[in-house]
């Protein structure tokens, strides 16, 4: 017989003992002498025995595996910070005795690509997931919540539903912008423009918001025609930018983008108008990204730490998950029961070279 072939049966057969016992051997059950135990040990080391993962969920044992989803249409291999946010939750998990089963999903209208997303939960796969990239509102994700499944949401909040396995975490964006625009003023800039972000994301609304009501707490005008659709990437800093300079109005000494790649789009596109940063217009990032301080100009921003925020997030979920599996088997050792259900991440000004006094 190969080793590979050898199943509890046969564990049982060479350990002179019954399949049950070999049972509550692998399961750690407290109810089996220490000789017996030993003697199990002994012919599962022996022969390199590992129970069948399928079975082991059957009879609702934790996969130790959770979900890493990025919703995200574009390519991220090249992108620093996600590639970060990704090995995050994965170094964390690891730290705590999980696995991370990682996809990428393109579209969550595609009933396909959902319908699949939804079979590693049910098919128990995994014990919970991560969603990164997420909009305000995720009908599928709604749904597996529904179900009892543990769902940690990236940039989304708590909307008073009774779902115990739903945890968010969310940036503190009004206390960014208030910071960016505070500082701005007290540099002399009346003038601040804003490079909206994807306004289907929790954080694009929270920032126009929180842009808005800083430059009424400073006493600025918000200028219609100074506030620019634009996403969170580079290419729609880039084109937000264009826009603001084609118009042929006047325009702002200083401008916010709602992240730190929407910011690098908007200083090459000031360049090729022949606006210097910060010179010409000063410019404020959001998030921190590594690129930043090695940007040229080095790109003043609002750093929040995402990395710390994943892992608070990843704790909370295995938390959560350790918590239902003490709930169904009493002789569960996991983690200590986690009671969050909400992240919120702070922020602070990193103030940088792309910034004037005027």
């Amino acid at each position: 017989m190969k080793k590979t072939d050898i199943n509890s049966v046969e564990i049982a057969r060479l350990a002179g003992v019954s399949r049950s016992t070999v049972s509550r051997v692998i399961n750690n059950y407290s109810n089996v002498p220490a000789h017996t135990r030993e003697k199990v040990m002994e012919v599962i080391r022996e022969h390199n025995y590992f129970p069948n993962a399928s079975a082991q969920m059957l009879a609702g044992k934790s996969s130790r595996t959770i979900g890493l989803f990025l919703i995200e249409p574009g390519t991220v291999a090249s992108d620093t910070l996600t590639n970060m946010l990704i090995v995050s939750v994965i170094e964390h998990a690891s730290s705590l005795g999980y696995f991370v089963l990682t996809h990428i999903i393109r579209d969550p209208a595609d009933t396909v690509t959902l319908r699949r997303v939804k079979e590693i939960f049910f098919q128990r796969r995994i014990d919970g997931g991560i969603f990164i990239g997420a909009a305000i509102r995720e009908p599928f994700l709604d749904e597996l919540a529904a179900e009892g499944f543990t769902i940690g949401i990236v940039d989304q909040v708590q909307d008073g539903r009774q779902q115990p396995g739903r945890l968010t975490a969310e940036f503190n964006n009004a206390l960014g912008m208030e910071q960016a625009v505070s500082y701005l003023q007290k540099l002399g800039h009346r003038n601040i423009a804003l490079i909206n972000g994807d306004m289907n994301r929790l954080s694009g609304p929270q920032k126009y918001e929180g842009y808005r009501d800083a430059m009424r707490n400073n006493g600025l005008t918000v200028r219609p025609e100074w506030v620019l659709p634009g996403s969170f990437s580079e290419s729609g800093g880039y084109a937000a930018a264009q826009h603001l300079l084609q118009a042929g109005g006047p325009l702002p000494t200083a401008l916010i983008a709602a992240n730190d790649s929407a910011a690098f789009g908007a200083v090459r596109a000031l360049r090729e108008h022949g606006l210097a940063v910060p010179e010409g217009m000063s410019v404020i990032g959001f998030d921190d990204h590594p690129l930043s301080s090695r940007h040229q100009p080095a790109l003043t921003t609002i750093r929040f730490d995402m990395g710390e925020m994943l892992q608070r997030l990843t704790s909370a979920l295995i938390g959560r998950i350790e918590q239902g599996q003490s709930d169904a088997d009493e002789d569960n050792q996991g983690l200590a029961a986690s009671l969050v259900r909400s992240i919120r991440q702070d922020c602070s000004l990193v103030i940088r070279d792309s910034c004037r006094r005027i």
